[in-house]
């Protein structure tokens, strides 16, 4: 799984503590923190040297560390981005959100597409059909894959529906209803309200 880093900048000081040189450090000099999941992250400094940093056993393979055993400001910097919520805590690793490219925090085991809090869908959502503009409102959100839910009345797949073969077949399936159901004398005409499926990369939020 790709994974995503912290932008290489320096992090705000806070103005009414005396922090020490290690931690002072870590706050202003650039460097970008990589989570390469099970609790290591990669630590590019700002002299661009990369370094490697087990968070939850509280070491470095910086000199400052191997030599000196002291929690070096590269071990620092990890903790206060995990705060900061610019990198993830141990457990999760940063990807980019399927529809902005935006950073999203995901468990390691977590299986794509990921989508940022912007983009995520839900029941009651309008959302934009990528193959013809049209508008619907997603009424499910399964955790079943595309190439596991048979439309019956094509006889195939999600995924083999034939305006489905550019999108990836083992995506959610999300079901919808276009929003301009009949409307009768006696209430709403069931036939209008059917719920079709797409994969969930086929759909965007409007």
């Amino acid at each position: 799984m790709k994974t995503t880093a912290s932008p290489k900048a320096p992090l705000p000081v806070p103005r009414t503590a005396h922090l020490p040189e290690r931690s002072r450090r870590a706050h202003t000099e650039p460097m970008s923190v990589l989570p390469l999941g099970d609790g290591l992250y990669e630590v590019e400094s700002a002299s661009d040297h990369t370094y490697l940093v087990d968070l939850e056993a509280g070491r470095c393979t910086c000199p400052d560390h191997v030599f000196r055993k002291t929690r070096c400001k590269h071990i620092r910097r990890v903790a206060l981005e995990i705060t900061a919520g610019r990198t993830p805590p141990p457990g999760e690793i940063a990807v980019g959100c399927h529809d902005c490219g935006g950073p999203v925090f995901v468990d390691e085991d977590a299986t794509a597409p990921f989508y940022c809090d912007d983009h995520t869908i839900s029941p009651g959502d309008t959302v934009v059909d990528r193959e013809t503009g049209d508008r619907l409102t997603v009424v499910d959100v399964s955790e079943l894959r595309a190439d596991a839910v048979e439309i019956e009345a094509a006889d195939c797949t999600v995924a083999e529906y034939a305006t489905n073969d550019g999108y990836d077949p083992d995506v959610p399936v999300v079901g919808a209803v276009y929003p301009h159901a009949t409307v009768a004398s006696n209430g709403v005409v069931p036939a209008s309200l059917k719920v079709y499926v797409f994969p969930r990369t086929r759909l965007k939020k409007a």
